[in-house]
């Protein structure tokens, strides 16, 4: 028995001329996510990419699940490949989906017909097929809008192929066909959602997170960093940038006004990011900031920190309320991390009375009261970098 995953398109197929360049990269992307894992051959062909394993050894349930990561196709399955005969396709079905359909009370049969020289159409193979089915399972019903299984025909160019039902992927379009921009990861809930949500339209992601030893931990530093590496399967390698914040937050906290200390803190951390992203091709910067949430977050306060910004700043979350980020957050599986008790340099220094109102012109007047630049600079130039990669991220 010879399997293969088939992952059918989704926004791929509606980009026209550009089409092809969508497909090559999603196959560079599917194909370095499953390099670990042995070789496979990729072909395309009616808005379908094939992923076939070059050798019985290779671990499919892995593969699925790898795949199913992928962004750029709306839904996957695994298939049997069997011949574009009918009484060879029906003998693979009673191999293939047996074990199914023993167990279940009502099925039907779904068939597509792609390649019009087959002899059969799509509803005589679905109604002889649920015949032979019927012969061989009895008890079995048939249940054409709800049934416990459905065994799925495709006769497609080259070959047949048997499966019992797609589940969506990951949707979206590929990584790498719409830019790179800059996550501002914190160890919190939002930021690894905002970064899997923009992944999801495209973009190469990197992510910078700020810690303030001996204020944070080096816990809160490994929770970031644990939290990188769960988006690393959605998002691909992802370059983590870890810059040193003391000098700067102590020197805010002896300087500057306790109410205005979170959005100046927020625009030096733009600026430092900022630096970073033009040192190394980067054209924009994502948060997950949602407004309301908290008191940097109200308009305003977003007001002022877009002012120390001169590159676009994505914000995907904006608008969602905490139980819609959670879901999302438990879904790619990073909730349980973000929630542990570490804290991140958000909440060094954290003023008893933030202002939820401030005006721009008090905002920069307080930060130019004291000169960061130099600290600014140094912070740029110790950062650290870390490279997570497919190969070390938590599938």
């Amino acid at each position: 028995m010879k399997e293969i995953i088939l992952l059918k398109e989704g926004e791929i197929a509606l980009k026209g001329l550009n089409k092809r360049n969508f497909e090559e990269a999603f196959i560079k992307n599917l194909r370095h996510r499953l390099k670990p894992l042995g070789k496979f051959i990729y072909t395309r062909s009616q808005s379908m990419i094939y992923c076939e394993p070059a050798d019985d050894t290779i671990d499919m349930d892995e593969a699925v699940s790898r795949a199913s990561k992928v962004f750029g196709a709306a839904a996957i399955c695994r298939a049997m490949i069997t011949e574009k005969d009918f009484d060879v396709i029906t003998r693979d079905v009673m191999e293939y989906c047996g074990d199914e359909l023993s167990c279940a009370r009502t099925f039907k049969v779904q068939a597509k017909r792609s390649d019009k020289r087959f002899p059969m159409r799509s509803p005589e193979i679905c109604a002889e097929l649920g015949g032979r089915i019927l012969d061989r399972y009895p008890r079995l019903e048939v249940d054409v809008k709800n049934p416990d299984v459905t065994v799925n025909v495709e006769i497609r160019d080259t070959n047949a192929y048997i499966h019992t039902g797609n589940r969506p992927a990951a949707g979206g379009i590929p990584v790498g066909t719409s830019g790179k921009a800059m996550l501002l990861l914190s160890g919190g809930i939002d930021s690894p959602v905002a970064g899997y949500m923009m992944a999801k339209r495209g973009i190469d992601i990197s992510a910078i997170h700020y810690v303030s030893p001996p204020y944070t931990s080096d816990r809160a530093r490994l929770k970031v960093e644990r939290l990188c590496e769960k988006i690393t399967p959605w998002c691909g390698d992802t370059t983590f940038y870890c810059v040193p914040f003391t000098e700067i937050q102590e020197a805010l906290r002896d300087n500057c006004p306790e109410e205005l200390f979170t959005i100046i803190m927020r625009r030096l951390m733009m600026e430092i990011a900022q630096r970073i992203c033009e040192k190394n091709d980067i054209t924009a910067l994502i948060t997950g900031e949602s407004v309301g949430q908290v008191a940097s977050q109200t308009m305003g306060a977003i007001v002022c920190t877009d002012n120390a910004c001169r590159m676009p700043v994505f914000r995907p979350v904006i608008g969602m309320d905490k139980s819609e980020i959670t879901a999302i957050a438990r879904k790619i599986d990073t909730f349980d991390i973000s929630i542990e008790p570490y804290e991140d340099c958000c909440t060094v220094f954290t003023p008893k009375h933030p202002k939820t109102r401030p005006t721009l012109e008090e905002v920069i007047a307080a930060q130019n009261s004291f000169d960061f630049e130099p600290l600014i600079q140094k912070a740029v130039d110790e950062t650290e970098v870390k490279r997570f990669t497919i190969g070390s991220a938590q599938f």
